[in-house]
Parts: structure tokens; C-alpha cells; sequence
């Protein structure tokens, strides 16, 4: 059994922030990963999902893509399962395109997401926030 939630959000302004900082998260780095599996795939190589996240998880904090302004690793301020989370999808979204060229079903690719195209998410493990009452507790911002 596959179980989500679907909670409606009051945000503050500050939590609205983060929200929209974890959504760019996890679509920076999936793009990071697709634009990286491609490349691998162009080499000759053959990527998997695990692998691109430990080479991310080498690199996210000390590469200047992934550093503020001021030099900080920007990433620290948001939760790990925003991060870590796309590599997950894209493992899945690659399986699902070969299991349809297998099964001679029309298949497209991974596409690269765009802001404000599609709907903005990220994701945060069942053990990681709590609910109560009319009130959730997400990690990072309370």
C-alpha cells in the first residue's frame, strides 16, 4: 500500500520562503543529477541513481554551484530529504522510460524541470514532521 498525505498549508511569510527554497532544492538537484546521468550516458558509462547521489553528496558542500554568496554551502539551511529525495524520482523515472521501450509503449525521456512549470514540490520522510491537532511540525522551520 502506497500511503501520501495532502495537507493544505496556512504558511507565514518566512515559512513560504523555505518552502519555495526546498521546492528550488529538489529541482536544482534534480536537474544536476539528469544533466550529470546524461553526460555519464554520453561517456559510455552506465549511471545509477545511488552512485550520482554520492557523488553529489562529495561535492555539495565545497563546489561553488552549490555555495551562497558569501561562500556558504546554502544547502545546510535546507532539510537533507529535499536533496537527497530527486535521486530517488529520477531512479524511478529511468526505470519507468525503459520498462516502456521493453513493453513498446511510447516512453519519453527525463525532462530538466523549470521554475514555475509544472508543480513545485519537495519531500520530507513520514518520520521527519509530526501533525497535531490543525498543526504540522516540519524539520528546519518548526
Amino acid at each position: 500500500m502506497h500511503l501520501t498525505h495532502k495537507i493544505a498549508l496556512c504558511p507565514t511569510q518566512e515559512q513560504a520562503d523555505y518552502f519555495n527554497r526546498a521546492c528550488g532544492t529538489a529541482r536544482k538537484v534534480w536537474n544536476w543529477a539528469l544533466d550529470e546521468w546524461n553526460g555519464q550516458h554520453k561517456a559510455g558509462l552506465k549511471p545509477n541513481a545511488m552512485a550520482l547521489k554520492k557523488q553529489f553528496n562529495a561535492i555539495k558542500y565545497r563546489d561553488p554551484e552549490w555555495l551562497d554568496k558569501n561562500g556558504q554551502p546554502w544547502l545546510k539551511g535546507i532539510h537533507r530529504d529535499a536533496h537527497a529525495q530527486p535521486f530517488t524520482h529520477l531512479a524511478k523515472a529511468w526505470n519507468r522510460f525503459f520498462a516502456e521501450i521493453k513493453a513498446g509503449k511510447p516512453a519519453h525521456e527525463p525532462q530538466l524541470k523549470k521554475k514555475r512549470q509544472g508543480r513545485d514540490s519537495f519531500y520530507v520522510a513520514n518520520d521527519k514532521f509530526s501533525l497535531n491537532g490543525k498543526r504540522i511540525r516540519l524539520p528546519k522551520i518548526g
